[in-house]
């Protein structure tokens, strides 16, 4: 879907599917384990809670970028609110929770 939808991080699909293959199926969790996807990109973060510095500082420049639009296109102040209350949680889990290396 990320792929398809470009607005949309790959990587928060990656996990739902996990999550959704781990209620569904242990052989589905262990096909979606060994795939090439799950290695490169979930693999050390869903083991040890922690992501590179520069992949971090990616992320949230995106997660940024694509929720500013809400900020600039819509009216709704309550929507306003309500995204950068996201955003600051954002930034507090990126940055107090998960772990550099």
């Amino acid at each position: 879907m990320g792929i398809i939808l470009p607005l949309i991080p790959t990587t928060p699909l990656f996990l739902l599917t996990l999550i959704c293959f781990a209620k569904s199926s242990p052989k589905l969790e262990k096909r979606f384990i060994s795939s090439k996807f799950y290695k490169k990109y979930l693999e050390d973060f869903m083991k040890n809670k922690r992501l590179p510095l520069k992949r971090k500082i990616f992320l949230v420049c995106l997660a940024t970028t694509m929720m500013s639009f809400p900020l600039i296109i819509l009216d709704n102040i309550i929507i306003k609110i309500l995204v950068v209350m996201l955003l600051a949680y954002l930034y507090y889990y990126f940055f107090f929770k998960i772990k550099n290396y």
